[in-house]
């Protein structure tokens, strides 16, 4: 039986070579990160029933310095991680990996709303005190 050495990617329709640097179980596509919802619970197994896009929302850094991809799937929300390989574009993984700076989770720039006092003024909310 025959295995094919390559793949089309479902999202930008680049021909994928499966022989990646850096990597056993290649099922991302190098030029736009994408992936498909293969795997269910080893990377290779190849039993996942979804088949969904996967779409590259981070990076992350392991303990030993290589950067992984997280995946989430576009049909069943299932986030996987994926080791990057030698040939994935440079530029779409940077990008990844600063997304958090452009978009901060607390909204630094937005200010606290007011309230009402009673007598017609306003003033800024005070934190509350911790109930004992």
């Amino acid at each position: 039986m025959a295995f094919a050495r390559s793949f089309s990617c479902e999202h930008c329709g680049v021909e994928v070579s499966l022989d990646a640097p850096g990597t056993t179980h290649r099922n991302h596509c190098p030029s736009c990160l994408w992936s498909r919802h293969l795997d269910r619970n080893v990377p290779g197994d190849r039993k996942a029933d979804c088949s969904g896009g996967m779409e590259p929302i981070a990076v992350t850094v392991r303990g030993e310095g290589r950067w992984v991809l997280i995946h989430r799937c576009t049909n069943c929300g299932r986030l996987r991680l994926n080791k990057t390989a030698g040939d994935d574009n440079v530029l779409l993984l940077m990008r990844l990996a600063a997304l958090p700076l452009t978009m901060p989770f607390i909204p630094f720039a937005a200010e606290p709303e007011t309230e009402p006092i009673g007598n017609g003024t306003t003033r800024k909310p005070r934190a509350r005190k911790a109930k004992a």
